[in-house]
């Protein structure tokens, strides 16, 4: 009988100690799985596109969402979409969604967004990237090689224009987020 007075966690859980124990837990995030969800490359002027002499223009847009699955699983799509030009003729166009599921754990509401917008990006980023490399050589032009991508200055980014609009900047209620920067090489490229 004294044990179950002695045992720590007993006591812990009779006087409500299991929220200052939840508190103490380290966040945990953990890749559930990872996969390509889209992926369309299109040579719409070959053979042409692989005879021309200058170099081609190629854009580069990134995008991500985050959406929650269950109470701590959520499904982190990192979409890229590339357009390479040579002159006024599309030499070919890439487009990629390469998702992942994460366990999330342990994180403040008010940190969630930034997780998911953040790090879990930052986690499947090697692996679009080189899908996409993979994608553009066996379509006969050399490897898109990106160059790492500042997800903290997209986030930033994302952020400043919620606050501009008016818009909420820490609600991780709606987990639900678009980074559309269609005008600019975010991921730069070689």
């Amino acid at each position: 009988m004294s044990d179950e007075t002695d045992d720590p966690k007993a006591l812990a859980g009779a006087d409500g100690g299991d929220e200052q124990e939840q508190q103490n837990t380290p966040p945990q995030l953990a890749v559930l799985g990872q996969y390509i969800k889209d992926l369309s490359f299109e040579n719409p002027n070959a053979p042409a596109s692989f005879q021309a002499k200058e170099q081609p223009k190629i854009d580069v847009a990134v995008d991500l969402q985050a959406n929650r699955m269950a109470e701590e699983v959520f499904e982190i799509d990192l979409k890229f979409s590339a357009k390479a030009t040579q002159g006024e003729k599309v030499a070919f166009v890439a487009e990629l969604v390469y998702t992942g599921l994460f366990g999330i754990k342990n994180v403040p509401a008010d940190q969630l967004e930034a997780v998911c917008l953040i790090e879990c990006p930052r986690m499947l980023f090697p692996f679009a990237r080189r899908v996409l490399a993979d994608t553009t050589r066996d379509g006969g032009f050399p490897p898109l090689m990106l160059d790492p991508i500042d997800f903290v200055g997209l986030y930033q980014q994302r952020i400043a224009e919620r606050q501009e609009k008016g818009e909420d900047a820490g609600d991780a209620a709606t987990i639900t987020v678009a980074e559309d920067n269609n005008s600019k090489n975010n991921g730069g490229t070689n």
